[in-house]
């Protein structure tokens, strides 16, 4: 599927804006990770763009999301590995992710979100004013944006073999690329 049907898909099933937002925001650090690793660029982009399809339909069930994301994207005639990272992004589920792309989608989901957290107590509110540095800060207080889970987060090390600040770097700037459409 094309990026623009994939977009178009996601609009049609997500009308909350900063859900689609945090959706662009994993589509970018999925392209960036698929060029570092040498990966096909726009599956990975695309994974990440409709990893989270579901999000609204299962609203209040999340022992549902991901499992209905996935059925509606096979449904849809989405390429199978695709079809099992988005399956495998909900921790909830106890799936470990097996391919390089499902555990990338696994690792970068929270730390868009701990991204845009660090982002918005900044005085300016301002992505681009962001460092790596103040996300790691913001990593180890556990008690800042707690839905954002360090664990997974931290599995880059072991999944990626990325480490940590290499790992924050390169979502933070891959974020900071698409800072308009993030309303950042």
């Amino acid at each position: 599927m094309e990026r623009d049907k994939a977009l178009d898909l996601l609009k049609e099933n997500l009308k909350n804006q900063n859900l689609i937002k945090h959706s662009l925001a994993v589509e970018a650090a999925m392209k960036v990770l698929a060029g570092h690793f040498n990966k096909d660029i726009r599956k990975w982009s695309i994974c990440g763009l409709v990893h989270d399809i579901d999000y609204e339909k299962v609203k209040g069930n999340p022992d549902l999301h991901s499992k209905k994301g996935s059925e509606i994207l096979r449904s849809l005639g989405f390429d199978e590995e695709v079809c099992n990272a988005v399956l495998t992004h909900n921790e909830i589920h106890g799936i470990e992710p097996k391919t390089l792309m499902a555990r990338a989608l696994f690792c970068v989901d929270p730390l868009t979100g701990l991204i845009v957290a660090a982002t918005l107590v900044l005085p300016s509110r301002k992505i681009n004013d962001l460092k790596d540095e103040n996300v790691l800060r913001r990593f180890k207080e556990k008690a800042f944006a707690k839905g954002a889970n360090r664990e997974i987060i931290a599995k880059c090390q072991e999944y990626l073999s990325l480490p940590l600040p290499e790992f924050i770097g390169i979502v933070l700037s891959s974020m900071q690329e698409i800072s308009d459409k993030l309303g950042l």
